[in-house]
């Protein structure tokens, strides 16, 4: 029996008014895109739906690497988040890159990528604007300092040893003028 006093949730309006872009997915096509997104890529809703979420990285190679990466984790437990450099795609930001904080949901875990709900928060509104100046490798690196994983971790989580980790990890620190690894933390959370 239905309480008379429940509100009615209109799903669709949820979807379309929530203050974080959301995307749903199928094979990492996105099939469905709400207001935030669109305005946070600078797209319409017609240029994002039955498009790759390819277009939305910097690289094809950022998008494949993420891909493989995060296919495992949310084959385990079903759910992913991070943080990772993201473009603009249209308007007067075309083409900036920028931090974003991405959080998924898999439908099926022994299909990760088969159907998904993922949301987008801009974090450059938070004054963290993401160097272009950085190797798409350097971004991952520094995405994953971020989240306080050690060289040795960050090496596991992109398939690199950790020894790579710290040379990328030096070059971060120079191109951030940074002295020590806190010191590099902080100077990335500031962009």
């Amino acid at each position: 029996m239905t309480d008379p006093n429940a509100v009615s949730v209109d799903y669709r309006l949820a979807f379309e008014m929530a203050p974080v872009g959301m995307a749903l997915s199928r094979q990492r096509i996105m099939v469905d895109a709400n207001a935030a997104l669109c305005d946070m890529f600078g797209a319409s809703r017609h240029e994002l739906v039955g498009q790759s979420f390819q277009l939305l990285y910097p690289s094809a190679d950022e998008f494949e690497r993420t891909g493989q990466r995060i296919a495992p984790i949310l084959g385990r437990s079903g759910t992913y988040a991070d943080e990772r450099v993201m473009k603009r795609l249209g308007g007067r930001l075309a083409g900036e890159v920028f931090w974003c904080h991405v959080t998924g949901r898999a439908l099926d875990r022994n299909a990760p990528h088969a159907a998904g709900i993922w949301t987008f928060e801009d974090l450059s509104k938070a004054r963290r604007v993401a160097r272009a100046e950085l190797t798409p490798r350097e971004r991952e690196v520094a995405a994953l300092l971020l989240e306080g994983l050690t060289s040795k971790l960050i090496g596991r989580a992109l398939g690199l040893s950790h020894r790579t980790v710290e040379i990328y990890r030096a070059q971060l620190m120079r191109k951030y003028d940074a002295a020590t690894s806190a010191d590099l933390v902080r100077r990335l959370m500031q962009g």
